[in-house]
């Protein structure tokens, strides 16, 4: 079986021995020595001034909207995993969506401003694949119009535009740490900003809001991790280069076999100011049907591609059903294929030719 991911497992020796120090100390949770030194190990490899590890990348970008204080209505993208847009309705705010631009499938940020109303507090906007967005545009908007900036960069851990890490744009940018992502704590997340403010209300806020033991500074929610999650990326942190550098070149073979076999299938644009990731290999068939039939194919085969993200958001039951046509037609046609540390060349090879067959005999 050929799953689209597969979660980097460290030596497990390794991992044992951060267990043992759990054992010794008794710290199981509540920011113990394993949390702190995750936090400060990944500030310095992000590159940012602050850094909160959290229990998942949802309550990441909840706590960002309620340390931000927003209200209203937040502009989003329509082309996201659902809790992008489930966070600002679960936070009781309205998500108003711009569709998406067709070559980077980010949010189209020449759209943005036309969306604006008295309304608007906030634009959400999300590294589609660890692709950024256009952020000096929105940006721009943004210091213009005088609204906050969340980027929702659960795929774009070690992006790096223009040669800063992304997660330096914006007031607030929220990662995944999903055994799923490329950098991984079982499960977790990230919040990173670089404003010392907004800093301090995150710092009580992911922890009920507590000022001490038997004060408050406000209101909070319980959104820490353990020791146990934070030994596990204690342990991949080390490795997190070298994961990097095999979806590369995994990455690179499929471009290789897709050339050989004459395959021409749409992939979304990367800038060349943007240093990659390779958090996913997503392409783009002509037609849902054509894409059901090479899903099937493959499926027939145990291969098991991901429609992601599938539907478009602005579909789901509990938002305004708005048109989106790029994201609506992207999302039908869109799947990501298998990418992970340790697919073989040869099922790679066997993943491309199962598709170039179906599509070489397409009708």
């Amino acid at each position: 079986m050929i799953n689209v991911t597969k979660s980097f497992l460290p030596d497990i020796d390794n991992y044992v021995k951060y267990l043992q120090q759990v054992w010794d100390t008794g710290h199981l949770t509540n920011h113990g020595p394993l949390v702190n030194e995750l936090e400060e190990k990944l500030k310095t490899y992000l590159g940012v001034k602050h850094f909160f590890f959290v229990n998942n990348g949802t309550i990441a970008i909840q706590i960002a909207i309620k340390a931000l204080d927003l209200s209203g209505e937040i502009i989003t993208t329509p082309f996201s995993y659902v809790a992008t847009t489930s966070s600002i309705a679960w936070e009781n705010l309205k998500p108003v969506f711009v569709d998406i631009d067709e070559s980077s499938l980010t949010i189209d940020a020449s759209k943005i401003e036309a969306s604006i109303t008295p309304s608007t507090t906030a634009i959400l906007a999300t590294h589609v694949y660890g692709i950024p967005c256009n952020v000096t545009t929105i940006e721009e908007i943004a210091k213009r119009k005088q609204l906050k900036v969340i980027y929702d960069a659960a795929h774009a851990f070690g992006v790096k535009y223009g040669g800063t890490n992304v997660l330096n744009f914006g007031d607030v940018s929220t990662l995944s740490f999903h055994a799923t992502k490329l950098f991984h704590t079982v499960e977790g997340g990230g919040i990173a900003t670089n404003d010392d403010e907004i800093a301090h209300q995150i710092s009580y806020m992911r922890n009920f809001g507590h000022k001490g033991q038997e004060d408050f500074w406000g209101i909070g929610i319980n959104g820490k991790s353990s020791e146990f999650h934070a030994a596990m990326g204690l342990c991949i942190y080390p490795e997190i280069e070298n994961i990097i550098e095999k979806r590369k070149n995994l990455s690179q073979l499929y471009d290789k076999y897709f050339a050989e076999a004459n395959i021409e299938l749409f992939r979304p644009s990367i800038d060349e100011k943007v240093k990659y990731n390779f958090a996913y290999y997503p392409v783009l068939f002509e037609s849902e049907r054509q894409l059901l039939a090479v899903r099937d194919a493959l499926n027939a085969s145990y291969i098991y591609p991901r429609r992601y993200f599938y539907p478009s958001l602005n579909r789901l039951p509990y938002v305004d059903h708005t048109s989106m046509p790029i994201a609506e037609s992207v999302s039908s046609r869109v799947v990501c294929l298998p990418l992970y540390h340790d697919l073989s060349r040869e099922n790679i090879k066997r993943i491309v030719t199962i598709i170039a067959d179906i599509l070489k005999h397409w009708k």
